[in-house]
């Protein structure tokens, strides 16, 4: 009798790179000129972020002038504005 092994491979999907990150630090690039820096707490299929102990840099397009920074404990990030998410690596 012979048994025939059959490999079972889960599908993985871009957003399960995500995943890995939950309870981390990042850096998630947005639309118009912004970045979120903070812990990655949770995120679903159209990539809107909750990020805790969060600060958010918005530059300006303008030379010489310093980019705009704020602290906030917790953010929801909507994930149609999300161009970039990347671990912070210090």
């Amino acid at each position: 009798m012979s048994s025939v092994q059959t490999e079972h491979k889960q599908q993985q999907e871009p957003l399960d790179l995500i995943r890995f990150q939950l309870d981390e630090y990042v850096i998630v690039k947005l639309r118009g000129a912004r970045e979120f820096k903070g812990k990655l707490q949770g995120y679903d299929s159209h990539c809107n972020l909750v990020l805790s102990d969060a600060t958010e840099t918005i530059f300006s397009d303008k030379d010489g002038v310093e980019p705009i920074i704020k602290r906030t404990e917790m953010v929801f990030v909507r994930g149609d504005s999300v161009i970039l998410i990347s671990p912070v690596i210090e």
